[in-house]
């Protein structure tokens, strides 16, 4: 079996390196198409051995000019199945995977929420293009199950919805004292000093400047930030405007699947192994991939909104902690949580309830399923349990 994933960008978003973790996990030839000039995971992507080419070199996505050009790559490769990710290479990649010919179509929505779709305010127009392309796909894969209700509001049948949860690798965030030793002295940060993390695109509905604000009333608190986007500038000079420049680090984009070696420490796991909690502050979440890689490392999570773990029974993750929206509820529980002193928790069940190897293992069913049945849609969604197996149950954690 031949897979060509189609990709809007290959940055380090969560989506992206998604991809690059599913990709050392299914057992089949795949190649990758980037809408986009390179990018951080992309040059992970290649390193791990799967080919990445792009449809374009520079920073913006390919738009419908670029129909022909997709088409010919899809037809070229000779491809039993077209799986596509984010919303523009959704759009573009199942309407060339038809012309191409391509039998059998599945697209993962990885960032639906209830305002936008990856970025993207959700106007009638964009709706009206996902769910014109939509129909032309075998079937469309869900991250969680908020994500699976809104597609059934917007129109998708249920039949065609299969709820695929997006998955970690646990063993790259494996906390060391090591790692947070030699983290700490790369980044020139006092051993005693408490340090608040968050991880993400810096684009406004992550509201990191609620995490900025938070930190900055908080006497000798510091806060690093993993992760680019357009709202990079206003947090910069919003820690300016309040006087905390000194104690906030916009870090950029780092490699989420490099193992906190001491060596490695620049790395997403390293720069975890830093912190002392992890906040999510966000206006909407489709899964929340960040709280699951804090709860890996051992950090205290806080997080307003993270179907990953709200749709999963309570005390599933002691470590994890849901908050108000606002400043004040973020100052109150950071003010505790440094007031308690650093921390880890042993890494909960529900990291391994997320392992992405069970992920791949679904995709791959559902690739051998929309392989037999072609494009007449005899693919039925079945819904997918997310509860926790229990002990003695198949599927259970050992021990």
């Amino acid at each position: 079996m031949r897979v060509l994933h189609i990709i809007s960008r290959l940055g380090a978003g969560g989506t992206e390196q998604q991809l690059r973790l599913l990709l050392r996990h299914l057992p089949v030839r795949c190649d990758v198409l980037a809408l986009t000039g390179p990018g951080l995971t992309a040059q992970g992507i290649r390193a791990d051995g799967t080919p990445v080419t792009h449809l374009t070199r520079g920073g913006g996505e390919s738009g419908w000019s670029a129909l022909p050009s997709l088409v010919r790559a899809v037809r070229s490769g000779g491809y039993d199945v077209v799986h596509t990710h984010l919303y523009r290479a959704c759009v573009l990649g199942r309407t060339a995977a038809r012309l191409a010919g391509v039998r059998a179509v599945i697209a993962t929505e990885h960032a639906l929420g209830e305002r936008r779709i990856d970025g993207r305010p959700l106007t009638a127009g964009v709706r009206a293009r996902y769910l014109a392309t939509e129909r032309l796909g075998t079937a469309t894969v869900a991250v969680s199950a908020a994500v699976a209700d809104r597609l059934r509001d917007w129109g998708v049948s249920s039949r065609r919805i299969h709820l695929v949860p997006n998955g970690i690798d646990a063993r790259h965030f494996r906390f060391t004292p090591a790692a947070r030793t030699a983290a700490r002295a790369r980044l020139g940060i006092p051993e005693r000093d408490f340090v608040v993390g968050g991880v993400g695109r810096l684009v406004a509905d992550k509201r990191f400047d609620t995490a900025l604000r938070a930190v900055a009333g908080l006497p000798g608190a510091r806060l690093l930030l993993v992760g680019e986007g357009p709202e990079r500038a206003a947090l910069e000079d919003l820690a300016v405007r309040l006087g905390v420049a000194g104690r906030v680090r916009l870090l950029g984009e780092r490699d989420g699947a490099v193992a906190p070696a001491d060596d490695r420490p620049a790395g997403l796991p390293g720069l975890l192994a830093a912190m002392d909690v992890l906040v999510s502050p966000s206006a909407e979440e489709a899964f929340g991939l960040a709280a699951l890689e804090g709860l890996a490392a051992g950090l205290p999570v806080l997080h307003t909104v993270c179907p990953a773990l709200e749709e999963l029974p309570a005390g599933t993750a002691p470590g994890a902690r849901r908050i108000g929206p606002g400043v004040a509820a973020l100052t109150g529980a950071l003010r505790e949580q440094a007031a308690a002193g650093p921390r880890r928790f042993p890494v909960p069940e529900v990291v391994d309830r997320y392992d992405i190897a069970r992920s791949a293992r679904r995709l791959m069913d559902l690739y051998d399923r929309a392989t037999s049945c072609g494009p007449d849609g005899c693919l039925r969604g079945a819904p997918v349990s997310l509860r926790m197996p229990q002990r003695g149950e198949r599927g259970a954690p050992a021990g």
